[in-house]
């Protein structure tokens, strides 16, 4: 008559996931609906069902697998913690000093380095210094100017923004 149908076992069924409740449904199963803009759901039972259409959080439901999943429940010994990455430190050239510069800086001995960093000090200081007694120098200077009688024009704060001089009253 007919041949004999070999069946494949290897074949695999195909599951769907519970839209609610994350749980696996077989076929033959469950329930499918349908919202009014085509968007497909899948329930695994009545219970799953009811509590989707309650607008309930399933994260908040103790037996779902999202409340598993973030109380982080069922996960087997097995699975330890995950080992932490340690980080590893490299030395790198900063800009304006080499690696070299910068690893004799380090290995100096701090009496040499304290020495060192007073006498830096010391030298800016003493810039700072001279550019303080320059700037001194340069006003003193343009107020010895302005004393001789060459007085500034500016003589409001209108006139310092930059404001048009009135006209005298007397010009028609």
């Amino acid at each position: 008559m007919g041949r004999p149908v070999r069946i494949d076992k290897t074949a695999k069924m195909r599951t769907y996931d519970d839209t609610f409740s994350g749980a696996k449904i077989y076929p033959g199963k469950g329930k499918l609906y349908v919202r009014g803009d085509s968007k497909i759901f899948r329930f695994q039972n009545g219970k799953s069902e009811s509590l989707f259409l309650q607008r309930k959080n399933p994260r908040r439901i103790a037996w779902t697998v999202l409340f598993r999943r973030a109380h982080k429940k069922g996960i087997s010994e097995e699975v330890a913690k995950k080992r932490t990455r340690r980080t590893v430190k490299h030395q790198r050239a900063i800009v304006g000093a080499s690696l070299d510069v910068i690893k004799e800086k380090r290995s100096m001995r701090p009496e040499a380095r304290a020495a060192a960093r007073q006498a830096s000090i010391k030298q800016a200081k003493d810039k700072k210094a001279e550019s303080e007694a320059k700037k001194k120098a340069e006003k003193a200077k343009s107020a010895s100017a302005a004393s001789r009688g060459q007085t500034s024009r500016i003589a409001s704060k209108q006139g310092a923004k930059g404001a048009a001089s009135k006209p005298k009253p007397t010009s028609r």
